[in-house]
């Protein structure tokens, strides 16, 4: 059973009450819930992670490299800047797929640019929560490649 792990940046946790006409009004816990069982269907083994810290991120990927198949990422405002998260992410070698609930280009110009996005497989953005089973499809479709 291939492993997989979804990873939620900053202000993830808040979904549901941040800025609903945004980011959807289903709750952190129900998001979290369907993604694990979307997960279960694929036949994946998931784990889901969410941190508000850039470091803690880091540190996660870091551990994903030997045992993790492959990410999902949602890493929130890290995407337009953090270019720690940029690394970590070339230097680990396994799939990573990046997600956004919103679409970051049709929004606020400093989110059109994505500093993850070169080392990342692909992009998803724009399907609320639909973001996260379609990027666990495309994980499922590398992973068997």
């Amino acid at each position: 059973m291939k492993k997989i792990l979804v990873m939620h940046g900053p202000n993830l946790d808040l979904l549901g009450e941040r800025e609903p006409g945004v980011y959807g009004s289903d709750s952190f816990e129900s998001v979290n819930n369907e993604i694990a069982e979307h997960c279960k269907q694929l036949g994946f083994d998931c784990e889901i992670f969410q941190s508000n810290s850039e470091g803690e991120l880091i540190d996660k990927l870091h551990q994903a490299r030997t045992c993790k198949d492959g990410i999902v990422l949602n890493a929130g405002a890290y995407t337009h800047y953090s270019y720690a998260i940029r690394d970590a992410i070339a230097a680990i070698k396994i799939p990573v797929v990046e997600v956004h609930l919103s679409n970051i280009h049709a929004r606020e110009e400093f989110r059109h640019t994505s500093v993850i996005a070169p080392v990342c497989r692909g992009q998803i953005a724009g399907f609320g929560k639909n973001s996260y089973f379609l990027a666990l499809q495309a994980l499922k479709t590398i992973l068997e490649g």
